[in-house]
C-alpha cells in the first residue's frame, strides 16, 4: 500500500486539498526580476508550490540548426527555431535558482524543480530541494530516474506520452531506487492541450494500477478539466504560470495568468470538498429545509364527520403533515374531529 506523502508541510492525498504547482518554466524571459515577480504573483495566488527547471542548452542537445535539432512543424509554438537556441531562451540560469527558491520560501511557498541531467540533480541536491519531478519528455529516461529516487525525496512524474509497459519500467526503476513518495501525473504532451486529447478518466485507472497518488500536469487553457480532474480523484494539479500572456514567452500562450491561478486554486479546493463521501437522507445542514417539503394538508374548513377528496386534501409546502404518498390512503376516510383550513394531516384525524 503507497506511503503517505508529505512535501514540505502539505500532506497530499483524497484527505487534503488539491496540491497547486505554478509552473514558471521559461517565462521568466530572461530576466530575474521578472522571475522574482512570478514568484510573488504565484504566492499571492495561493498556489502551494512554485517550480522552475533545471538544465542549460548543452545538457538538453547539440548547438546544430539543421535536421532533427530545427523545429519545421507549422503547428508548433516554436516553428522556425532550433532545439538549441530554445532551450537557450527558455533555460533558468543556474545562479538565479537558490534568489527563487529563497523569494518562495520568503513568502510562505514550496519551490523546487525539473532536472533533465545528473549534473542538475547534484546541483539542486545542494540546496535541499523538497522534492523533485520529472518531465514528460524524460520519464523513460531511467538512469535519471534512479539517480533522483536515490535521494530519498518525493518524486513527481509526468505520464505524457508513456504506455503502461513504459511506466512499469519508470516506476518500479523508481521504486527500486529508494522512491516510496511516488506522485504520478496524468498529461498530455501538447501546447497547449484540448480538453478532448486530455483524457482524464485515466487518472483512477493509474491509480489502479500503480498504487499511489495520481494527478494532472494540465496543458489546456481554463480550469475545466483541472477541476474535473479532482472529482476523479486528482490530488495533485500542475499548471504553467506568467505574469501576463500578452508579454510573451516559450510558453505563455498555455499559460495561467495570476487571476486564473487564484481561481484555480479555488476552484479544485472546492471540487475537492464536493466530493464528501457516499451519502443519502438529511444531512444535518438540511434539516431546516425539511419544512420546504410538499406533504398533506387539509385546505378548506372541515367538520367531524365530514369526508377527505381531491378538493380538500392535498400536496402542498410546508412539511409539517404527512407525505403525499400516503394521499390515497385518506381519499375517502371520515375526519374525526373539525380541522380547519391549513391543518396538516396525522393519522389521528380519521
Amino acid at each position: 500500500m503507497k506511503q503517505a506523502i508529505s512535501i514540505g508541510h502539505h500532506a497530499i492525498g483524497a484527505g487534503h486539498a488539491p496540491f497547486v504547482i505554478a509552473e514558471m518554466s521559461g517565462n521568466h524571459n530572461q530576466s530575474l526580476d521578472r522571475a522574482l515577480q512570478i514568484v510573488e504573483a504565484a504566492a499571492k495566488t495561493g498556489a502551494h508550490a512554485l517550480k522552475i527547471q533545471t538544465y542549460t542548452p548543452d545538457t538538453m542537445t547539440l548547438d546544430l540548426d539543421e535536421r532533427e535539432f530545427h523545429i519545421a512543424d507549422a503547428g508548433s509554438l516554436w516553428n522556425g527555431t532550433s532545439l538549441y537556441k530554445l532551450y537557450g531562451e527558455a533555460y533558468t540560469p543556474w545562479e538565479w535558482h537558490k534568489p527563487i527558491f529563497d523569494k518562495a520560501a520568503e513568502l510562505g511557498m514550496l519551490a523546487f524543480s525539473t532536472p533533465f541531467d545528473e549534473t542538475s540533480v547534484d546541483f539542486l541536491e545542494s540546496l535541499n530541494v523538497p522534492c523533485y519531478k520529472i518531465a514528460s519528455f524524460e520519464n523513460t529516461d531511467l538512469p535519471l530516474i534512479r539517480k533522483v529516487a536515490a535521494t530519498g525525496k518525493p518524486l513527481i512524474i509526468s505520464t505524457g506520452m508513456a504506455s503502461i509497459a513504459e511506466l512499469d519500467d519508470t516506476v518500479r526503476a523508481a521504486r527500486e531506487s529508494g522512491c516510496e513518495q511516488l506522485i504520478l501525473l496524468k498529461c498530455t504532451s501538447t501546447y497547449p492541450a484540448t480538453p478532448e486529447n486530455t483524457n482524464i478518466l485515466t487518472i483512477p485507472h493509474l491509480r489502479t494500477l500503480f498504487d499511489c497518488e495520481i494527478g494532472l500536469s494540465d496543458h489546456t487553457m481554463g480550469v475545466g478539466v483541472s477541476v474535473a480532474s479532482v472529482a476523479l480523484g486528482a490530488t495533485v494539479v500542475e499548471k504553467h504560470f506568467t505574469l501576463d500572456r500578452s508579454e510573451g514567452g516559450v510558453d505563455s500562450a498555455f499559460s495561467m495568468e495570476p487571476a486564473e491561478m487564484a481561481q484555480l486554486v479555488v476552484e479544485t479546493k472546492r471540487a475537492w470538498q464536493a466530493l464528501g463521501k457516499v451519502s443519502y437522507g438529511v444531512t444535518h445542514a438540511e434539516k431546516k429545509s425539511l419544512q420546504f417539503r410538499r406533504t398533506l394538508y387539509i385546505v378548506e374548513d372541515m367538520k367531524a364527520g365530514d369526508v377527505l377528496s381531491p378538493t380538500n386534501l392535498r400536496a402542498i409546502r410546508p412539511g409539517l403533515g404527512l407525505a403525499p404518498k400516503y394521499l390515497s390512503v385518506f381519499l375517502g376516510k371520515t375526519l374525526t374531529k373539525d380541522c380547519p383550513r391549513g391543518t396538516p394531516l396525522s393519522w389521528d384525524l380519521i
